[in-house]
Order: structure tokens, then C-alpha cells, then sequence
């Protein structure tokens, strides 16, 4: 079996994984990343860039290149209740110049991180390899057996980085087990044709008869029907009529173009969790991202957080990843003779979870109450359809402070985390 060293190999090419990977290999660590598909072609993940990622790029001298791709720059997004359009979120409050959102497809989003970090000599991208057990020694985790085109590897390392998702066989085998919350609603995610009447960048369509999350791309809409937990099966059994006849109710400018879904295939079922490990880490392991804490879709934050967490992370490691070196390298730390001689500090693995799980935790409690209040049996009642002058003026009023809050918390996050002067 072949044996390749390194210093910090993490496991999972998503947006955690490759932008830990990148600020690492910018900065002077030997890093390996390992994913076990070809390409990072996976439609329906999170395609929204927030203002948070994209002052992260800044950091880097990232931005311009990385707006210099196909993409789609949103100001404001609107919410439509019951008929009436509702102007809750503007990024426009935020201070420039981050102060938008990127709709761009997650694997452009990819791609660009992997170039980036390319360009170094001590990263190494393996695609179509899978992380598949972990290796101990002294009761630390030395390493990732994993399997790629050329058959079996060990892949030894000083920290093992699980940034592989929320179903993660690794953070299993640490013994990591997550607290899950219980989410009463899926969604069914499916692409339509941009009909000819589409109205300004709507984030959501609500109404009695149920939600319809929508995503503009540049020559179609990437659709969402919220249904409850579980009746995925139900509502195919009822037909493709009803499943059509479900997204109109909410969004009726919808009618037109989705008769373009003419077989089940072209729709794909998210089962939404909301999940938290009680503990993101043991001697030589670190969980970040997904694989720590499964988010919702809702407000879109998992790419921003998940990105957050590799911020956070490098910020708090590199110096000692660097200082520790690949494993084997002459003049690196000398035993202690714990069993865990060359290993990172465990005091820096509990301060990056003692960091970022205030704001996660926080998030997914908002994520949880939203999510109970549109799976009420009664349905989603927020607004009548006729709005009194009253009602009207009062939500006017309100409007610009909702704005103000709404901006930050989806844009910034509650903790937004900002790359060390000492790694741009």
C-alpha cells in the first residue's frame, strides 16, 4: 500500500474543505484534500455566495477574479406572501464593498478554489478518492486509508480535517456522534425555464396553500417546494399534476414553464436535517463545516458558514501546522512521548469549536423556529391577501429596520470571521 505524507489532509472537496485547503497552502503548510467524486458537479448544493465569502475573497485578493465569473449580483431579495411582495432583505446596508449577494453555481465556486490553491506546490486536490478509515496510533488519529484510481493509500498527516459532509463515516469512526434536531419539512429542489413575466429576485413565494424557494440563474430558475417530512413518497403517488399544481399555488407565474417537468427524475429530494456534534474534535481530528453542523437551506448559510469555519480554522492552526511540518520531515517537533508527540495542541482544536458554535447554534434555533412556523397544519396565514392601508403603512415602517437586521444576519452571520492579517 502506498504511503503519502503531509501535514494536514482534509477530507472533503466542498466549500469548507477547499477554502481551509487554500489558506493553508497560501501560507506555507503542506496540505492534501481528497474527494471521492470526479468533479464537483452536484446540482441542487448551495449556490448562494454572501457578503461574508465574498470579504473573505477580498482578504485574499480573490474578489475581482472570482467576480470576473458567471454570475449573478443581487441587492435585494423580496418575498412574496400571499400575493403581496414584501422588501425584507437589502444588502445594500451593509458597508461596501460587500455589500450583495453572488447567485453562481457551487461548482464554479470550486473550480475557482482549486485553481487557486493549484498554483502552490505544497497542495495536493485528490479527485475520485475516498477517505474511507481512519488511522490510529496511541490514541491519536495519524492519518486517512483511502482508496483512488491507483487502489489503496495511507495518507499520514499531523491533523485529519473531516469536512465531508453531513453523513461523514469519519467524525463516526472519531466517535463523534451529532445531536439532531428534529425538522418537520423537505424540499424538492428542480430547475425550470425563466418564465417571460419573471418579477425581481424573489427569495421565497408563500401562501396558504404552501412555499416555493427560488433561485435566479443565469437562463433558468433553480425551484424549491417545501413539503412535509416524509411525503415525498405520497406526493409522487398523486401525480406530477399535483406536484405542478403545488409550486403554482404559491407562485402562479410559475404555471407557464412547469410543465417542463415531465418525469420525477428532474426532481430530487433534499431531506432536511439540523444536526450539532457536542464535540468537533479528538487527538490529530478536527470536524468543520457540515460534518460538524448540518444547516437547513433556510436563508441559505451553509456555504457561508462552512466557509467561516475554515476562516476560523486557519486562523488558529496555520501557524502551528507550520511549524510542525509533514510528517516525517527532518527537524520537526520532537517527541513527547505521550503517544501524541507530533500532533496539534488540543487547546487549539477546543477554541476553534468554542468559537464557532455560539453563532452556529444560534442560527439553527432561528433555522428551527422557521421551520415550525410554515409547517403549522393550518398552513402559512402571515398576511391576507388584501392588505388594509393600515397594515400597509405599518409594514412600510417597519421595512427598513427588518432590512437592517436581515442584511447582517444572513449576510454577515451572526459571528462573521475575517481572515488573520498575517495569512492575506
Amino acid at each position: 500500500m502506498e504511503t503519502l505524507n503531509t501535514t494536514c489532509v482534509i477530507v472533503g472537496a466542498g466549500p469548507a474543505g477547499m477554502m481551509l485547503g487554500l489558506i493553508l497552502a497560501r501560507n506555507g503548510v503542506d496540505v492534501v484534500v481528497l474527494e471521492k467524486h470526479a468533479d464537483f458537479f452536484r446540482d441542487f448544493r448551495g449556490d448562494t455566495i454572501h457578503p461574508s465569502t465574498i470579504g473573505v475573497l477580498g482578504e485574499l485578493g480573490l474578489r475581482d477574479r472570482f467576480l470576473g465569473l458567471p454570475h449573478t449580483s443581487v441587492s435585494t431579495l423580496d418575498i412574496v406572501v400571499n400575493g403581496n411582495r414584501l422588501h425584507p432583505v437589502d444588502f445594500s446596508r451593509l458597508a461596501p464593498p460587500d455589500d450583495f449577494l453572488v447567485l453562481a453555481p457551487q461548482w464554479d465556486f470550486l473550480s475557482f478554489l482549486a485553481d487557486e490553491a493549484a498554483k502552490h506546490p505544497n497542495f495536493r486536490l485528490l479527485m475520485q478518492t475516498e477517505a474511507t478509515e481512519l488511522i490510529w496510533e496511541g490514541g491519536a488519529v495519524r492519518g486517512v486509508v483511502a482508496g483512488g484510481p491507483a487502489g489503496l493509500a495511507e495518507i499520514r498527516a499531523r491533523l485529519v480535517v473531516s469536512a465531508d459532509g453531513r453523513s461523514s463515516v469519519l467524525r463516526e469512526q472519531a466517535g463523534l456522534r451529532p445531536r439532531t434536531f428534529g425538522v418537520p419539512i423537505d424540499v424538492l429542489w428542480f430547475r425550470i425555464p425563466k418564465p417571460e413575466d419573471l418579477p425581481p429576485h424573489t427569495l421565497a413565494y408563500v401562501g396558504t396553500g404552501g412555499m416555493v424557494v427560488t433561485i435566479e440563474r443565469q437562463d433558468y430558475v433553480q425551484a424549491g417546494l417545501i413539503i412535509p417530512k416524509g411525503g415525498f413518497d405520497q406526493l409522487r403517488e398523486a401525480g406530477l399534476e399535483t406536484f405542478r399544481s403545488a409550486v403554482a399555488s404559491p407562485a402562479p407565474h410559475l404555471r407557464s414553464v412547469l410543465d417542463t417537468i415531465t418525469d420525477w427524475d428532474q426532481v430530487k429530494l433534499l431531506s432536511v436535517q439540523i444536526d450539532r456534534l457536542a464535540r468537533w474534535y479528538r487527538r490529530g481530528f478536527l470536524a468543520i463545516g457540515d460534518a460538524a453542523h448540518a444547516m437547513s437551506p433556510a436563508f441559505g448559510v451553509g456555504v457561508n458558514y462552512a466557509v467561516q469555519d475554515a476562516v476560523a480554522t486557519a486562523n488558529a492552526l496555520t501557524e502551528a501546522l507550520r511549524t510542525l511540518g509533514p510528517v516525517g520531515r527532518a527537524g520537526g517537533a520532537p517527541p513527547s512521548g505521550d503517544g501524541a508527540d507530533d500532533g496539534v495542541d488540543l487547546r487549539l482544536l477546543d477554541g476553534i469549536q468554542r468559537r464557532r458554535t455560539p453563532a452556529v447554534a444560534a442560527m439553527q434555533r432561528i433555522q428551527l423556529a422557521v421551520h415550525r412556523s410554515l409547517s403549522r397544519p393550518e398552513g402559512v396565514r402571515l398576511l391576507p391577501e388584501s392588505l388594509p392601508g393600515a397594515a400597509r403603512v405599518a409594514i412600510a415602517g417597519v421595512t427598513p429596520v427588518v432590512q437592517q437586521v436581515s442584511s447582517r444576519l444572513i449576510g454577515r452571520g451572526l459571528r462573521p470571521e475575517s481572515v488573520a492579517p498575517s495569512l492575506r
